[in-house]
């Protein structure tokens, strides 16, 4: 279960991470979106970004705890 955890917590800091990798090494991407729009002051492509970028995450959050599930049977709920 801690691999499935780290697992999860490494898929939203490398959301974060992709602004940085992207924007350093000029490739085209998500995270350089986002920067090129934090540069432009284009707040409704911000917003679009960071609302992709937050149900990313929470989707991401919510297949770790159904794998918990069914990794642990001692996880589950109403049994």
């Amino acid at each position: 279960l801690p691999v499935v955890t780290m697992l999860g917590l490494q898929a939203a800091a490398m959301l974060g991470g992709s602004v940085v990798v992207e924007s350093v090494f000029n490739i085209p991407g998500f995270g350089r979106l986002a920067a090129e729009a934090v540069a432009r002051r284009d707040t409704p492509l911000l917003l679009g970004v960071i609302l992709c970028s937050a149900v990313t995450v929470i989707l991401v959050n919510l297949l770790v705890d159904l794998a918990y599930g069914k990794l642990d049977p001692r996880v589950r709920v109403g049994r």
